[in-house]
């Protein structure tokens, strides 16, 4: 992807979620400047903020998915304080995918936030981490759900689903795009998402101008300086 067109997504971003009534912290909009001299271990450590992927495809409006992480465990444990649980803020484009996926580790819930209805396609997993042809059993607002091996739910404003570890799940928004929330336990995005098809998790950068805000895959080049 470009920097420049990660810059417009943060932008038009900011505009969407300030529409939505749901507003980040202070830290979310800094400009890579107003990092200098802040105390910021814990955002690097917790790899929170902002987080834009194709998957490595370069196809965005088809393949791709904005988030932001607002709070997170810290993934090394190296704290002796340590957050168990995470969140995430996420941008769905209509008809944009996120491709099939599991955690090993993670358990999540993805809430419908506002603004279409969220469609979430589902596979259990088998012993070699392919699709299984079992039924899948899910919570949707702490009701169980019987869904058929690739079968969907579609989650509309205010419903949420409860994703176990090793259920493979694709979603992508319909009647316009989704801010939706994901509460879940500690995240760790650089080893812990099994995709069906080889993929990358975050995108290549071809830096054609200056950041206008930095992403998570930024820290280590503009502020690993200041971590502890």
């Amino acid at each position: 992807m470009k920097r420049s067109e990660i810059n417009s997504l943060i932008e038009d971003s900011i505009e969407f979620m300030n529409r939505m009534n749901f507003f980040l912290p202070k830290w979310g909009y800094w400009k890579p400047e107003d990092w200098k001299g802040k105390a910021v271990d814990e955002i690097i450590d917790t790899m929170l903020g902002w987080d834009i992927t194709d998957f490595g495809r370069g196809k965005f409006k088809e393949r791709g998915l904005i988030l932001f992480t607002l709070r997170n465990g810290n993934i090394k444990k190296t704290k002796k304080v340590n957050k168990i649980y995470g969140e995430k803020v996420l941008i769905v484009g209509e008809n944009q995918e996120t491709p099939f996926h599991f955690h090993w580790s993670k358990m999540e819930d993805i809430i419908n936030r506002g603004g279409g209805d969220l469609v979430i396609e589902l596979y259990n997993s088998d012993d070699r981490e392919d699709f299984s042809d079992k039924p899948v059993t899910v919570m949707i607002d702490s009701i169980p759900h019987r869904v058929s091996p690739g079968g969907k739910v579609v989650l509309t404003p205010g419903e949420s689903i409860c994703l176990e570890p090793y259920v493979y799940h694709r979603f992508y928004a319909e009647n316009g795009r989704v801010l939706a929330g994901e509460v879940s336990s500690v995240n760790d995005d650089t080893v812990d998402n099994r995709f069906h098809e080889p993929l990358g998790r975050f995108p290549e950068i071809t830096e054609d101008t200056a950041p206008s805000h930095l992403l998570v895959i930024d820290y280590e080049k503009h502020l690993m300086h200041n971590a502890s």
